[in-house]
């Protein structure tokens, strides 16, 4: 694994986004990995590894999270400014050559994906929605909001592990090893030796105020690329019938869901990685023609996931 770093402009100046890098630096086809609201790009370890033989894998940390900057303008946490940083990253690692590139999202993630894959001239080619969709129910972000920005200190890091198992029990089965990996990528030891989150708890300001659900059904309906979608089977983000309206709309994605996870499938293990790496291995289809920029961009929404 290499660690490297984009320079990005936002409304106070500019800041770094830290990214992971796995494979040959040649490889023409790269895979971008986009972790979720909290999370950071240590989370797609494995399934970067697992795909590395393969593909140049990029995992990215949004601002704010693990070990990129965090930004001056906490209104600048918003979908806006993550996709400007992430087409700022794909310009740096496709250098402006002829890469194909593919898009693995969960969570906040698979929003800023199914934004990417919509616009004019997208560089996205395939792309693979990890339990989040065109609709986001209110009642769901309210449930983030309980938790998301809060800023809770523990004394040890076996005591923060504790607290993530909670707040993170919709992930799934995992096993102590997979959990003692997401916790300590994603654990901040503060100097009075407190043990805390690694994200700029300004993060959560988006889940201040009313909630509302969201709908992004304008943006997956403009996208003409080969979709995957995964869904955890209890996930209250995605839920059963929005994944299933997503199959016969737009890019008329493939579901699998995985039994026993809640929101979201954390691509840790085989069963779950080898899905993805065989979607992404699948010899190109035909797909529709993509909108040319005449055609206009979808309407700008706001999720807050």
């Amino acid at each position: 694994m290499k660690r490297d770093h984009v320079l990005c402009l936002d409304s106070r100046g500019f800041h770094r986004v830290r990214y992971y890098e796995w494979g040959a630096p040649d490889n023409d086809r790269v895979v971008v990995c986009v972790h979720g609201l909290t999370r950071n790009g240590r989370d797609f370890d494995f399934l970067a590894q697992s795909l590395a033989g393969d593909f140049r894998v990029v995992c990215p940390d949004v601002a704010g999270r693990g070990e990129s900057d965090w930004l001056a303008a906490k209104t600048d946490y918003a979908y806006p400014q993550y996709l400007s940083d992430l087409t700022a990253l794909i310009a740096r690692v496709t250098a402006g050559e002829a890469k194909t590139v593919y898009w693995v999202g969960t969570s906040m993630g698979a929003l800023a994906g199914i934004m990417m894959a919509a616009m004019p001239n997208t560089p996205v080619a395939r792309l693979v929605v990890n339990d989040a969709g065109m609709f986001i129910p209110k009642a769901a972000l309210e449930r983030i909001g309980r938790y998301v920005g809060k800023d809770p200190r523990f004394a040890s890091l076996d005591a923060l592990e504790t607290h993530l198992r909670c707040v993170a029990a919709p992930f799934g089965p995992l096993t102590d090893e997979q959990w003692r990996h997401l916790n300590v990528h994603s654990a901040k030891q503060h100097p009075d030796g407190s043990w805390g989150h690694l994200y700029d708890p300004a993060i959560g300001s988006a889940f201040q105020g009313e909630l509302k659900d969201v709908d992004l059904s304008a943006y997956w309906d403009a996208i003409r690329c080969p979709a995957l979608i995964l869904r955890g089977a209890e996930s209250d983000i995605l839920l059963r019938e929005t994944a299933e309206a997503m199959t016969h709309r737009g890019p008329k994605a493939e579901l699998v869901e995985f039994a026993g996870v809640g929101h979201a499938p954390m691509l840790l293990d085989d069963a779950q990685a080898s899905v993805v790496r065989a979607f992404l291995l699948e010899p190109a289809r035909s797909t529709e023609p993509a909108r040319s920029p005449s055609e206009g961009a979808p309407p700008a929404a706001k999720p807050r996931l």
